[in-house]
């Protein structure tokens, strides 16, 4: 299991952004807690699309962290193998149910 982020540089603002994606939504968004994106920012949840747009900085806390560096033409090429993995849409958006079930049952328990 693997979180991804891309080379691309959009400029959003005075900020440059990339992609952030993972294997599952677990990954995502673990990896979102701890290089401290928001998890409101998730971008196209419970879709094979599914993915944060982060900053140059944040992207350099993934890294350090453990994502590994693709270019955007293999980003692209991960989003069209998960959706021809055989998760439709609907059984990703329930990965997400159950990953916020258990982030809220974790944080009633601290």
């Amino acid at each position: 299991m693997t979180v991804y982020v891309d080379d691309m540089q959009a400029a959003f603002g005075r900020m440059k952004m990339c992609h952030m994606m993972a294997d599952t939504t677990e990954e995502l968004l673990a990896m979102a807690d701890l290089i401290g994106v928001q998890r409101k920012w998730l971008q196209k949840a419970g879709t094979s699309y599914e993915h944060f747009d982060i900053a140059m900085s944040k992207r350099k806390l993934a890294v350090a962290a453990g994502a590994k560096e693709v270019t955007r033409k293999e980003l692209g090429r991960f989003m069209l193998s998960k959706r021809s993995a055989g998760l439709t849409d609907r059984q990703l958006r329930d990965q997400i149910v159950a990953c916020a079930s258990l982030s809220t049952l974790m944080e009633g328990e601290a």
